[in-house]
């Protein structure tokens, strides 16, 4: 598995408040919250984001509630990976759940620019930039958790198990 998109860089502690607004947490249609993601941190964001592009943040990405919405808007809003230096703990747990790839990679989050062209290997954990040629190893997802996001999330994995 693998991604590859343009990245939209964020700073330390983006809480699921930016991501997904409380004020939409009334609907729970992916469609929906992904036309309202990131809009109170990046009211921009949803108007140039294309599918298959990746967010990249510093530490602590998710923190603050624990609420699903906030993976589901960004999976939905067409992001194929998020990488972080940190994930909020609550945030990488319902990113797997719900099927949306995540990387830790400190090196990498320091690295990559907004507007940078990112490719990641899920298999091998090897995130390249495309646009300087930078290369950072972060932690491969384990064969269990690949497979979880190859069924676009832990319900699909297991109704297919």
């Amino acid at each position: 598995m693998e991604a590859k998109g343009i990245v939209f860089k964020y700073g330390d502690n983006v809480d699921t408040d930016v991501i997904i607004p409380a004020r939409y947490l009334n609907s729970s249609d992916p469609k929906e919250l992904a036309m309202h993601c990131m809009e109170d941190i990046d009211a921009e964001f949803i108007h140039n984001v294309k599918k298959g592009d990746i967010i990249v943040a510093d530490k602590n990405f998710g923190c603050g509630s624990s609420r699903e919405h906030a993976p589901i808007a960004i999976k939905a809003a067409g992001v194929s990976c998020v990488i972080a230096e940190t994930f909020a703990r609550i945030f990488y747990r319902n990113a797997i759940n719900i099927g949306l790839p995540i990387i830790e990679c400190p090196e990498a989050a320091k690295g990559i620019k907004a507007g940078d062209e990112v490719h990641v290997n899920f298999d091998t954990g090897v995130i390249t930039n495309v646009t300087t040629g930078g290369r950072f190893q972060g932690q491969p997802f384990p064969e269990f958790m690949q497979k979880i996001i190859a069924s676009e999330g832990l319900i699909s994995y297991i109704n297919n198990k």
